[in-house]
């Protein structure tokens, strides 16, 4: 395309040679190796301080979490189109407008750190290494997929990824059950546990947080608040919708989960949280953190369930 556009310059120039013509060579992108962003302040839960609003991003950094961007927003509009022409069978939960979380995340991760989330989950599925063509397959129940076609929407795994979960809620302990085998085994990797704020009035995420917090597990737990729990809205289902201070006793801050950089920012901030061996009753031990993202999922169910004055709102 590029070629062709300078073909086509090069004939107007050639056949108006009196006129002036103005070309740029290179875009700014192109000779700028780093920009500096101001991102929105982070709410704070027991933390003094909280991670650096101000963020540098090299231009490489930029152009992969773009293109990982993306390609998930691509391959969930690809699925979204297979679902409605019936050639995906059974659930089928997208990941539009929630890209940010899964990228900005991976950013601040290692591949040795370990994630598992929700039924949500081909995003994820994608950031820990599987190729969309895997996540495909798997979706429409071929062989060729990531979990042999027999896993479905809900069920992929990847390295260190152990995938979504069809309960609500069920990844959040299984979750501090990895941290414990990171502790117990002496690593010094984390485990993110995901869910969504349709989970997070489940008993067991509370019951998770006080063992954590009572092991000092290296887990880092995320809600990925998108307004609706399935059709309800927070505020119909939740008597604090404040999710970054459910845990209590466990630190936790809230970001702007529709931008990559605040997450990554808050991730790493988490992730050296509980890395660093906070003190806790004298004893050199980590630390469970949690913290909220929050945005708004774009996928054509939500409208399913949504009046459409409010669907105004977004």
């Amino acid at each position: 395309m590029l070629s062709c556009a300078a073909r086509l310059v090069r004939a107007q120039i050639q056949s108006k040679p009196t006129a002036c013509w103005v070309v740029a060579a290179r875009g700014y992108a192109d000779i700028v190796d780093e920009a500096t962003f101001t991102t929105s302040e982070y709410a704070l839960h027991k933390l003094d301080e909280g991670p650096s609003t101000t963020v540098t991003v090299t231009r490489d950094d930029a152009l992969k979490y773009y293109r990982q961007m993306q390609t998930i927003r691509r391959m969930e509009t690809a699925a979204g189109n297979l679902y409605k022409s019936k050639v995906i069978r059974g659930f089928c939960h997208l990941y539009s407008g929630q890209e940010a979380c899964a990228v900005g995340m991976e950013a601040a991760l290692t591949p040795n750190d370990h994630v598992i989330t929700a039924y949500r989950a081909h995003g994820w599925t994608y950031t820990r290494g599987v190729a969309p063509v895997n996540i495909l397959a798997e979706l429409t129940g071929r062989k060729t997929g990531v979990a042999k076609g027999k896993g479905g929407s809900m069920h992929m795994y990847g390295h260190n990824f152990y995938g979504g979960n069809g309960i609500v809620g069920a990844q959040v302990p299984l979750g501090a059950g990895i941290a414990l085998a990171l502790k117990y085994n002496g690593s010094n990797d984390v485990c993110v546990a995901l869910y969504g704020d349709g989970a997070a009035n489940q008993g067991q995420v509370f019951e998770t947080y006080n063992i954590a917090k009572l092991w000092d597990l290296p887990c880092i737990f995320v809600c990925e608040n998108n307004g609706y729990g399935m059709g309800t809205a927070v505020e119909r289902a939740s008597a604090n919708t404040e999710y970054y201070t459910r845990g209590d006793y466990v630190p936790g801050l809230r970001a702007d989960g529709m931008d990559v950089l605040a997450v990554r920012e808050a991730t790493r901030f988490a992730a050296e949280w509980c890395r660093s061996g906070k003190v806790r009753f004298n004893n050199s031990s980590t630390s469970p953190f949690a913290y909220v993202t929050s945005h708004f999922t774009i996928y054509l169910q939500s409208g399913f369930y949504l009046l459409s004055q409010r669907l105004q709102t977004f």
